[in-house]
């Protein structure tokens, strides 16, 4: 079941509505469940709410799903390129995309300081490190790979779907590099094959991914970096990810 409710995001003095998956069984149990913290909640659960119609279809799937765990979608910031912004844990100056002056650290920092503790607060939930995960599709999964670097004492598990690291690539990898991480730390790296023009471009992006993932295991932290055969960049793609991502990350 899926609840919904306001929250002020104090560094962006805003509103904003969190999108909350309880496992059926919910209210009949005492039981404690992981959390999944996930970027763009308007396009996890329903198709009506999605941005363009199509969701990642994320209840069904936990609906039959052998481990039951809490989500918890944050939306963004619909707002012009206000997303870009809050999606980004940089400040870059991109050949397309123009200067970005991001806010992505404020809004870990919020859901790390605030959020989390609302959520273990008001839901029954394993506060653990070992049973906190965050995830993201495109900018929500560059924001996931800065979260699980960065702020890896509290996110063991990491799901970046087509995360968007040509957005400040150098300093992801500086993050990655230099972040104190916990060998127990997961990270699922996924990019669809037709997210690129050509042949040429999926080479150069798997490239990158490729040496992500080779800087995360020098720190002894497990990577997955999985090529979607036909993949594109959208929900679609990421939905038909979810039972691969799920049973790594949680088995």
């Amino acid at each position: 079941m899926i609840e919904k409710f306001e929250i002020m995001i104090t560094p962006f003095q805003c509103m904003r509505t969190i999108h909350v998956y309880l496992p059926d069984n919910y209210n009949e149990s005492q039981e404690q469940y992981p959390v999944i913290y996930m970027f763009d909640g308007h396009n996890l659960f329903s198709d009506y709410d999605a941005t363009y119609g199509k969701s990642l279809n994320m209840e069904k799937f936990l609906n039959q799903y052998s481990q039951k765990m809490i989500v918890v979608g944050i939306e963004c910031n619909h707002e012009e390129n206000r997303r870009l912004i809050e999606y980004c844990p940089y400040y870059v100056n991109h050949s397309l995309l123009g200067e970005i002056k991001g806010e992505g650290d404020q809004l870990i920092k919020w859901i790390v300081y605030e959020l989390k503790p609302y959520i273990d607060e008001h839901y029954r939930t394993d506060i653990s490190r070992d049973a906190t995960m965050i995830a993201g599709c495109s900018m929500g999964g560059l924001m996931a790979l800065y979260a699980v670097s960065c702020y890896n004492r509290y996110f063991s598990k990491a799901a970046c779907l087509s995360p968007s690291i040509g957005v400040g690539f150098e300093l992801l990898k500086k993050d990655a590099q230099d972040s104190q991480m916990d060998e127990n730390t997961k990270i699922f790296m996924s990019w669809g094959s037709d997210e690129s023009r050509n042949k040429t471009g999926l080479a150069y992006a798997t490239s990158r991914y490729l040496e992500l993932s080779y800087l995360y295991t020098n720190k002894n932290v497990k990577t997955y970096p999985y090529l979607y055969v036909h993949g594109k960049h959208n929900e679609e793609s990421w939905g038909q990810q979810l039972q691969i991502f799920m049973d790594y990350l949680w088995n």
